[in-house]
Formats: C-alpha cells, structure tokens, sequence
C-alpha cells in the first residue's frame, strides 16, 4: 500500500467520522435517544452536551448547592444511560428528562434525610454515611462511570456481590463474611480476583483512566 493510498484512506475515515458526527448535532432529541438505546455512545454524549446545563440548572435551584449539583447531574445522566430505552417518545425528551431530574433529586433529599435520622440516633455521634467509600465514584465523569458499571456488571456473581460491599459500600471482610456467609478468606481472595478481572475487562474495554 502506497503513502498516497494510506493518506487517502485516511482522509476517508476522518471525513467519514466528522459527517457523522455533523448528522448526529442536526438530529433531534428522540432520534438520539432511539440510537443511545440501541448503544450508540456518540448519541448520548450528544444529548449530555445537549441538555447538561438545563439540568444542572434545575439541580442547583432545588439544591442551592454547587457541589452538590453537579454531582447529581451526573447522577441524572448516569440513570438517563440505564433508562433511556424507556423513552417512548410520547412526551418531549426535555419534559421527559425534567421528570427523571426531578426524581434523582426527590431521592436525594430522602437520602439526605435518613443520613440525618441514623446521625441523630448515634450515641457516640459518629457521622453516618449513606454509601461510605463512594466519594472518589461520584467525582468520575459520567462516561467513566458508565464505562466502570458496564465493567462490574461483566463480574461472575460471587466477584461482585463482595466488590461492591467492599470497594463500593465500604465494608470490611469480616462484615462481608457473615453477610454472604462465607470466611474472611474467601471475601479476601474474590475481592483480589474480581480487582484483576476488571482491571482486564477496563483495558480490554480502552479505559485507561480506569485502570490502575
């Protein structure tokens, strides 16, 4: 093959990705939603550079808190991945995603509320979390974290049940031992397998951010 031939296929497949992504901004909201539900990710990424200020707008009024905001317009999108093939088009795409914004963030003062319930009934007044060990989680942007999800959801059962209850929820090996009634040493030992096994899913999948 010839440079001139290469430069030519080249050119090719460059001017290819760019008319697709030019058909991609000129369709509507529920054409992109039809290709995000068939797993079209430049789809999404199109309807989350589309809407995310609206609904991190929407999150701040309700919140009034910056932080707080735009960790649960990740959140939103994030359930937006999940849900989207529920979509059916029978109302506007905005008003459809206004409801899902709404009820994240119903979940959210509910949430709120049950942390400050558990706080108050703590007789050494020790800080309560609703999902300790998630922090770092949250701060990933939202194609990581779809990325990381689709990945955990590719574990054998046994891997990540104890990855999410140790990695995610945060809790000890002799917890997870008499919450999946199995020994610490099996906890220890499928933590271990279910870290490598994700770890290869992630770079198989082209996540190096992921990996680590």
């Amino acid at each position: 093959m010839t440079a001139r031939t290469l430069d030519y296929i080249q050119d090719f497949a460059a001017t290819g990705v760019e008319q697709n992504l030019q058909s991609l901004e000129s369709s509507n909201d529920i054409d992109l939603a039809k290709l995000a539900a068939e797993g079209n990710m430049e789809a999404f990424e199109e309807l989350y550079s589309r809407h995310y200020r609206k609904v991190y707008a929407l999150c701040f009024r309700m919140l009034q808190n910056t932080a707080e905001a735009e960790d649960l317009t990740q959140d939103v999108f994030i359930q937006l991945h999940r849900k989207i093939g529920s979509f059916r088009g029978e109302s506007a795409f905005t008003t459809w995603l206004h409801r899902l914004t709404i009820n994240q963030v119903l979940m959210h003062f509910r949430k709120r509320i049950v942390k400050y319930e558990k706080t108050a009934s703590d007789e050494e007044s020790q800080p309560v979390q609703i999902t300790p060990g998630t922090e770092n989680h949250n701060r990933m942007s939202v194609f990581d974290r779809i990325a990381l999800e689709e990945a955990i959801a590719e574990l054998p059962e046994g891997y990540r049940k104890v990855f999410l209850l140790h990695d995610v929820e945060g809790f000890e090996h002799e917890e997870i031992a008499r919450i999946l009634g199995c020994s610490v040493g099996t906890s220890k030992s499928q933590l271990h397998k279910a870290r490598a096994k994700l770890k290869r899913i992630l770079t198989k999948k082209a996540n190096p951010r992921l990996v680590r």
